[in-house]
């Protein structure tokens, strides 16, 4: 029953989160105007903004004019629906739970808005790293030195990263910046996204989402930019690698000390 009221309740979030994704890269309230149809401009009724529920019973359709409505919305708002319901089933009524949930809800926002814009909003980063270190005070989640340490290194290590990539890349490959139109390899948002996971997970928990972030971003879009000359959106991957870091970080640092450094 806790798994199905987190769940219900990670719908509502979902939802929220959609409107979060879509409006904050572009700078604009996430409070007025309300949800309307992009092609009529009519409000979307209530009724219709049921998680999953209103998209299915309009068949993806606006009410009035019968426009599309992108599966990105249901979608969203199940995945989210979802990672509350797995959180609380795994950690039950707790503050983990809460931690847990929090910190993987905004890791889903931020790979929302960097997949459409190229842009991981502030409010993702910023506030999330605000929260992270409030959450530091709960019992079962990483101390809140470590916490502090965490977001330090974690910009740190990132914006190092950074530095290095854009002194690479322009020494090797000069003008592939320009072309692409930016001015460094990685932008501020990954770097402040990063002082966002440290928050929540501390430093080991940067080390591992570095690491995972950066082979599933080689494995998975390296081919499609080396192709295509697009840039990696790295925070997407950097998502990933935190969620895994989030779930199996424990397992993974035990297997290398027991496993790389014991022999």
């Amino acid at each position: 029953m806790i798994a199905l009221f987190a769940g219900l309740f990670g719908l509502t979030i979902g939802s929220f989160l959609n409107v979060c994704s879509m409006r904050w890269p572009r700078d604009e309230s996430v409070v007025r105007p309300p949800s309307r149809c992009p092609g009529c401009g009519n409000p979307v009724r209530w009724y219709d903004n049921v998680p999953v529920l209103g998209w299915l019973i309009l068949r993806g359709r606006c009410r009035d004019c019968g426009m599309g409505i992108s599966a990105q919305y249901p979608l969203a708002e199940l995945t989210s629906g979802l990672v509350w319901a797995g959180v609380f089933w795994v950690h039950g009524l707790t503050p983990e739970s809460a931690r847990g949930a929090v910190f993987l809800t905004i890791l889903f926002g931020i790979a929302l808005s960097d997949a459409r814009f190229y842009i991981i909003p502030d409010q993702f980063s910023i506030g999330g790293a605000v929260i992270g270190l409030a959450m530091a005070f709960l019992p079962e989640g990483p101390e809140p030195l470590d916490s502090v340490i965490g977001l330090a290194g974690g910009y740190a290590m990132l914006w190092l990263v950074g530095m290095g990539g854009t002194w690479l890349i322009k020494r090797t490959r000069p003008g592939r910046l320009e072309e692409a139109g930016v001015d460094s390899a990685l932008g501020g948002g990954d770097v402040k996204m990063m002082a966002m996971v440290g928050a929540f997970l501390g430093p080991w928990g940067v080390a591992t989402t570095l690491f995972m972030g950066s082979v599933l971003a080689l494995l998975v879009f390296g081919p499609i930019s080396a192709l295509t000359k697009r840039l990696i959106p790295l925070g997407i991957f950097l998502a990933a690698g935190a969620e895994v870091s989030y779930v199996w970080g424990d397992a993974l640092l035990a297997w290398y000390q027991t496993t790389i450094l014991m022999q």
